[in-house]
């Protein structure tokens, strides 16, 4: 299992339209291949400043299947409008936890 960590910052003023557009295309998400699910986080400190955590059985689910569909093409029509610059990508996996 990987985390794919998407830091996006948006253009102020936006918040509500930004956050609606990320709840319309949760779908889109949760039908891809492997993706097991996702949230969005908002920081406290930049209010402007987003950490979009998706989870992937693999980084070929998110990369190739996901990124390389039409439901991927929608998301960024959906939801770039609202980027302030383009969003920052990482995928993670857990090294520790329970502690």
């Amino acid at each position: 299992m990987v985390y794919e960590i998407a830091q996006i910052d948006i253009r102020p003023g936006t918040h509500a339209d930004f956050e609606a557009g990320v709840q319309r295309c949760a779908p889109l998400f949760q039908r891809a291949k492997g993706c097991q699910g996702m949230q969005l986080q908002r920081s406290v400190e930049q209010p402007d400043h987003y950490f979009l955590v998706v989870t992937w059985d693999t980084v070929e689910d998110h990369m190739v299947h996901f990124r390389e569909s039409a439901d991927f093409q929608t998301w960024r029509a959906e939801v770039g409008p609202y980027f302030a610059s383009p969003p920052q990508v990482q995928h993670t996996t857990v090294a520790l936890t329970g502690f």
